[in-house]
């Protein structure tokens, strides 16, 4: 379920607040493929489910770059800001990938409102978007994401 945040200024007591988890989504190869396209990364890990097979990880796996893209989907799953005229990506802070992802593993986006504080005329929230695959215990990408919002 989307935490709807009514203004942008609410933000600012959000901080600490978990926003939960959005619903779980297949790793397909292709969309694996797909990326390795628009991204010219056609390494074998990624791309030859025979090759990938035989190798250290025992089948294709995601990009890491793919699975961090999954942040800008899961974001707006996990939280909903009300009354702005703009919401800008203004970053990211801290990324790490501490696992893999493999075709046909399912992942999630999972929430947390780090910091919020005013900038001009916005507000300014990090937001800890932790990807995770079902049945690991490590998630696959953890990563602090910036964003603007700017009141209507």
């Amino acid at each position: 379920m989307t935490n709807i945040v009514k203004h942008p200024n609410d933000l600012l007591e959000m901080v600490g607040q978990s926003l939960g988890h959005t619903d779980w989504i297949t790793m397909r190869q292709e969309r694996i493929d797909t990326f390795a396209d628009a991204t010219g990364d056609h390494q074998w890990i990624h791309v030859d489910p025979v090759k990938a097979a035989e190798g250290p990880f025992g089948a294709c796996i995601a990009h890491g770059y793919l699975t961090l893209s999954l942040a800008s989907k899961f974001l707006p799953e996990l939280m909903t800001v009300e009354q702005v005229s703009m919401g800008v990506n203004y970053g990211c802070e801290k990324i790490r990938f501490p696992n893999t992802v493999k075709v046909g593993q399912r992942i999630r986006g999972g929430g947390e409102v780090i910091s919020a504080e005013e900038r001009g005329k916005g507000v300014q929230a990090v937001v800890r978007i932790t990807i995770d695959v079902e049945g690991e215990e490590r998630p696959a990408c953890v990563v602090d994401t910036i964003s603007r919002f700017y009141p209507s």
